[in-house]
């Protein structure tokens, strides 16, 4: 006979895979397409972005997540180093050294190197953080909403570097 307590350790690592492959629309049920756009760098096309949410207008107290699928291969690093960047020029003044060191270390567990066709989806958990999917996998949740602000503001402050892309996202066409 099975103790109740190995019963309950048997269903934990039955749940294991099922919540490593968990979809990132679990965690927006009622989401629909906002707005969606693309990036090009000298004319080529990096990737393409859709933004999806539960409310339109986008509504930043509620979860949101936003989409992109590549047309090139760009390394970890540079994606990473990239992000760092923008979040630096975002915040107006220096962010603290070791909350950046802190970011750079999550987002080398969120992010891959991705070849073309390959979809990275980041998910807007307010007052909590985010969470990372590669191809609709869950890679990594970071638990610091301090970083979740700062990182999606790369494509959704008022002062993004593409604001073409902005509005488009946005759904103000």
């Amino acid at each position: 006979m099975i103790s109740p307590r190995h019963a309950i350790l048997a269903c934990l690592l039955w749940l294991i895979p099922l919540l490593a492959t968990a979809n990132w629309r679990e965690a927006v049920p009622e989401a629909r397409l906002i707005g969606e756009g693309e990036l090009r760098f000298f004319g080529l096309r990096i990737y393409d972005a859709r933004l999806w949410s539960a409310t339109e207008p986008l509504q930043t107290q509620r979860p949101f997540a936003l989409e992109l699928t590549y047309h090139r291969a760009i390394s970890r690093d540079d994606f990473v180093r990239t992000s760092l960047e923008e979040i630096q020029r975002l915040s107006g003044e220096p962010v603290d050294s070791a909350r950046m060191r802190q970011w750079r270390a999550e987002m080398r567990q969120a992010f891959v190197d991705v070849r073309p066709g390959e979809r990275i989806t980041g998910v807007y958990l307010p007052g909590r953080g985010c969470r990372f999917y590669v191809n609709d996998r869950l890679q990594h949740e970071v638990a610091d909403p301090a970083f979740a602000e700062a990182f999606f503001a790369i494509w959704l402050d008022p002062h993004s570097r593409d604001q073409k892309l902005r509005r488009d996202l946005l759904g103000e066409r």
